[in-house]
């Protein structure tokens, strides 16, 4: 049976996995033409939660657990998931998933909850989260794409990065559109410098689907790899057509890394929006957001929206903000503010705590790059240099690291806005 001729179900779950552009045209095609189905509907809710809110996002959820409880308890469990993973109750999400791959090993649609350990923040659910995938991996086989997707990614998280890509080209040697592995992939190419050969990659893969869930995520990647291998051009130019306006953290990260190397930045965020962010209700409910917004902050060099954060990050009870958050939003105050020595002495220090911010390695490596920069503008670029010497020896390209390293004025932000 051609792929175009299986049932509905079965289309709109492989979209689903792939996370083809096609997965909401799908999904809502199989709840219109089954609407008992709480399979379906759980998770046309999960493809949609961000979007839907707390009144309709229940009432979907319960009336998919009910349809689901009528047909099996693997399709009940499945529901319950989404339910707590759409509610952002991510370690109970981890603990039911456990369980539910104990009575139902390798089951996919649930695989695609498996972001909810690490969105625990917590060093043993990750760890757990990481030894569930290479299970359940090595009990769905090597020809299964979507498990050896999941895998690639773990895999490029570890930082066993060749063994990440390779992962990942296997899965999309198997199912080229694949947008896990093309994902892990380009995780693994960022790690070894991969530069313009990665920018092909992601742009012939996007051009089969521009519909694509990840399209602006990739397309971030992408920038990444210019900004790797020195064309900055082309990383301002996909920042500013691809990020939308609500794409603050990717934005941020690119004009900061643009910045800490002496470039032009792209289109830039607005600090008014940024203070709205940051005072909405939840604006500080997760550290990496939080995180996201102080960089925004930081290419605008505003200094005291800076401090104003450090301070609430300090003063805040949970010990991820108070502890790692708040010294890192206070160095780039200092940055901004022409103290790179300051910066040092506040990031220095934190070594692998900076973990402990979210994210993952791609994200989270731009505190390393803030630091060897405020290490060079401070006159230590020996300490700056050995920093960074894992990178510049094993990437292919590093351009970007290579004016990390090089002395110049110490002005990396543009100026107050």
């Amino acid at each position: 049976m051609a792929v175009d001729d299986a049932p509905v179900e079965e289309r709109a779950v492989t979209a689903l996995l792939a996370l083809s552009g096609r997965a909401l045209s799908l999904l809502r095609e199989w709840v219109a033409g089954d609407p008992d189905c709480g399979v379906a509907r759980a998770l046309l809710t999960l493809a949609t939660a961000d979007r839907l809110d707390d009144a309709v996002l229940k009432e979907q959820l319960v009336r998919a657990h009910r349809d689901a409880r009528a047909v099996g308890e693997r399709q009940a469990s499945l529901v319950y998931g989404v339910f707590l993973h759409t509610h952002r109750q991510y370690r109970l999400t981890a603990d039911h998933l456990v369980g539910h791959f104990a009575r139902w090993p390798g089951d996919e649609p649930a695989g695609l909850m498996l972001g909810a350990f690490s969105s625990c923040g917590d060093a043993a659910y990750r760890a757990r989260g990481d030894a569930l995938t290479e299970r359940q991996s090595a009990l769905a086989g090597p020809e299964n794409w979507p498990w050896t997707s999941w895998l690639a990614s773990t895999r490029a998280e570890q930082g066993r990065v060749r063994e990440a890509r390779e992962l990942a080209v296997q899965a999309l040697a198997q199912y080229p559109r694949s947008g896990v592995a093309a994902h892990a992939l380009a995780h693994a190419d960022h790690e070894l410098g991969a530069g313009p050969a990665s920018v092909a990659f992601l742009d012939r893969w996007l051009a089969a689907d521009p519909h694509a869930v990840q399209l602006r995520h990739l397309n971030w990647h992408a920038a990444l790899q210019s900004i790797a291998c020195g064309d900055f051009p082309d990383a301002r130019r996909r920042a500013d057509a691809a990020l939308a306006r609500a794409d603050v953290g990717m934005r941020a990260a690119t004009n900061w890394r643009l910045l800490l190397a002496g470039q032009t930045p792209a289109g830039r965020s607005d600090p008014a929006h940024v203070r709205e962010l940051l005072a909405a209700p939840g604006g500080m409910a997760e550290v990496f957001h939080t995180f996201n917004l102080a960089l925004a902050l930081a290419v605008e060099a505003a200094t005291e929206d800076l401090h104003r954060l450090a301070r609430r990050a300090a003063a805040d009870e949970r010990p991820d903000y108070r502890e790692v958050l708040a010294p890192v939003v206070l160095a780039l105050a200092e940055i901004t503010a022409g103290r790179p020595g300051a910066a040092v002495d506040l990031l220095g220090g934190l070594g692998e705590q900076t973990e402990r911010i979210g994210g993952v390695r791609v994200e989270r490596e731009i505190v390393q790059d803030t630091l060897a920069r405020a290490l060079v503008d401070a006159g230590e670029h020996a300490r700056a240099a050995g920093l960074l010497h894992h990178r510049t020896a094993t990437r292919g390209h590093h351009t970007y690291e290579d004016l990390l390293l090089a002395a110049r004025a110490p002005a990396p932000a543009a100026g107050p806005r």
